[in-house]
């Protein structure tokens, strides 16, 4: 079927996640109890599944090593054999420590919630393994900026959709965000029911009958 209506791109951009919404309903992302949980969870889903980091982070549950204080302690080796599950162990076990120490040493989350969303991504983009996916996913998750998350799934949709043809990291953000309200909660949904959306239909090899975005 071809729907043959002219969308502003602002509409177009709610119209998708309107279709996202009522097919697959709220999603309750990021799953995490803690700030300190959606910071760890942020380094370890680098190059991975979340199936993959959700059994590192229950390694590190069972293990009691759970918080950035834990992280910054614990020996370097134990933890790479306690993430090993999420792959790159070694560069990741670095990565924690350098996220954990750098959170440590500006003053924890209340002091660097004080910063500017702008002057904060900087400050997160200098900590060594931290890349502005990484970034931008604990601004929006653990310091609830409006700040959207663009990561392979999101490409992935972008493309096929035709939404854009500069597929790189800024460009993606930058029209999402230039075109619907800043408003965290949305960033939040969107940016889950976009992952829920490429792992049911949007796959490497799409299943497009039946997808909610038939026809857009």
């Amino acid at each position: 079927m071809f729907l043959a209506i002219n969308f502003t791109m602002r509409e177009l951009l709610l119209e998708i996640f309107n279709r996202l919404y009522k097919k697959f309903g709220e999603q309750h992302w990021w799953p995490a109890d803690t700030k300190d949980e959606v910071v760890i969870g942020a380094v370890l889903t680098q190059n991975t599944a979340w199936n993959n980091v959700e059994k590192a982070i229950a390694n590190l549950k069972k293990a009691g090593v759970l918080s950035l204080s834990d992280i910054a302690r614990v020996n370097e080796e134990l933890l790479k054999e306690l993430i090993k599950p999420a792959g790159f162990f070694n560069q990741k076990a670095l990565y924690l420590k350098n996220v954990a120490y750098f959170i440590k040493n500006h003053g924890g989350f209340p002091h660097l919630s004080k910063k500017s969303t702008h002057e904060l991504r900087k400050m997160l983009l200098s900590v060594k393994g931290v890349g502005k996916e990484t970034a931008d996913s604990i601004l929006l998750y653990a310091f609830e900026r409006p700040v959207f998350v663009v990561d392979a799934y999101t490409k992935r949709v972008v493309s096929r959709h035709k939404l854009s043809e500069d597929l790189t990291y800024d460009n993606i953000q930058k029209l999402f965000m230039e075109n619907l309200p800043l408003d965290v909660n949305l960033f939040n949904e969107y940016h889950a029911l976009i992952v829920k959306l490429a792992k049911e239909y949007c796959k490497k090899k799409p299943l497009c009958k039946g997808c909610p975005l038939e026809g857009l």
